[in-house]
């Protein structure tokens, strides 16, 4: 009996809304601003982070990542503020603990080919075997044409598998055509598989000594890959590796002007950055929501104004102060449902929509959006309490009203 009391109140709900179709879909869009802007931000930054973790969980847990410090975001490239140099390199390498090292750098540089000029990262890199395949293990590297830079090798050229695309510079460049990098002939020898993403599928790698040669920084590099032994804590390996280069360095405790991180804690890094944005992203959406909850609150004092001779009707048949209430409530919590699916949709549309560009013009698994379906109803609920809450005044008046009063009004 109850049930049906409810499901009879909300026809009648639903059938107030239709009937106010206008002022309806205007208090609807607030809440429906809100909620998409919410849902399509926490997902946008959920994809983000899921594609950043996969990124360097595929990197291994026994890796160390040297690199000078501020340069974070921007692993490997060219700086003017001292860096690290082979010798920091060969200082890693006598460490206790540590298989392998490999140094690489990059630049943007001026690349020509077919009378076309592009500037793309150019990465300086080690004709060693040992150190290309650590590199190669580090930066997801495989080839998939040709061959990559051996020993001997000067001003051959590895490219990435964009370069095969005619529509990026003209014309398809194969093994054995000529490049031009700032001005130097480069012979292309090998091209890579696709990575995923267009810096590293457009980057061009050649030999290191011919990059310090070219871009005139003898000695410099711009990240040191360091692979732990097996058996080896990698925590304490980073410890010593630190201890050493301070050391090496001379530089004290506390005013390292390097870096050392593991994959993991770059990840930890990259997520904390992505929730702190995430979280001043959703703080401004939650403006519009707070908007839409007002809209909703003036549109039930509005509605209760025009329905008091049938607030005043209801009561002289019996109507109870709780039925009163219950029934402006479940207007106020279906503007609140309503609103929260459409932007749920839409939030959700909208972050598929982003997905699937990143998939097709940027490169796969650069953004992996999971949609949380508990998240989901947990928010349409949500939706439904807050509109109810901003429609309680209100109804409380409604079910407040004298019914002789309000048959009397006009």
């Amino acid at each position: 009996m109850r049930l049906a009391m409810i499901l009879d109140y909300l026809k009648l709900v639903w059938g107030q809304m239709l009937a106010r179709k206008r002022r309806s879909w205007l208090t609807l869009l607030g809440i429906v601003i809100g909620i998409s802007a919410i849902i399509s931000l926490m997902l946008i930054g959920g994809g983000l982070e899921n594609a950043i973790n996969e990124q360097l969980n595929s990197l291994g847990s026994d890796l160390l990542i040297i690199a000078p410090k501020g340069s974070a975001m921007s692993l490997g490239l060219s700086s003017d503020s001292g860096g690290i140099t082979i010798d920091d390199q060969e200082a890693v390498k006598s460490v206790r603990g540590i298989e392998k090292t490999a140094g690489l750098i990059y630049t943007s540089a001026r690349v020509e080919f077919n009378d076309e000029v592009r500037y793309q990262f150019v990465s300086g890199n080690s004709d060693d075997p040992e150190e290309r395949e650590l590199i190669g293990e580090g930066q997801n590297l495989n080839i998939g044409e040709g061959r990559g830079l051996e020993k001997g090798d000067r001003f051959k050229a590895v490219v990435g598998i964009d370069y095969t695309d005619e529509s990026f510079l003209g014309r398809a460049i194969e093994i054995g055509d000529k490049i031009l990098v700032q001005d130097q002939e480069f012979k292309v020898v090998g091209v890579w598989e696709r990575i995923g993403n267009s810096a590293d599928d457009r980057s061009i790698y050649i030999p290191l000594e011919t990059y310090w040669e070219v871009f005139d920084n003898d000695g410099e590099l711009g990240i040191i890959f360091a692979e732990v032994e097996t058996g080896i804590d990698v925590e304490v390996a980073e410890l010593r590796v630190t201890e050493e280069l301070r050391d090496y360095r001379g530089v004290e405790e506390g005013k390292e002007d390097f870096t050392i991180q593991t994959p993991s804690q770059m990840a930890e890094s990259f997520a904390a950055i992505l929730g702190i944005v995430a979280a001043v992203l959703v703080g401004i959406a939650m403006i519009s929501l707070l908007v839409g909850g007002i809209g909703i609150m003036n549109t039930m004092f509005t509605a209760v104004l025009q329905r008091t001779r049938e607030i005043g009707l209801l009561k002289a048949l019996g109507a109870k102060r709780r039925q009163i209430l219950m029934l402006f409530l479940l207007e106020s919590s279906l503007y609140g449902l309503v609103g929260g699916f459409i932007g749920v949709s839409i939030g959700v549309a909208f972050a598929k929509i982003v997905d699937w560009a990143f998939w097709n013009f940027v490169g796969p698994n650069l953004f992996i959006v999971q949609i949380d379906y508990t998240l989901l109803i947990v928010v349409l609920l949500g939706s439904a309490v807050f509109g109810g809450i901003c429609g309680y005044v209100p109804a409380r008046r409604a079910a407040k009203a004298d019914a002789v009063n309000s048959l009397r009004y006009e």
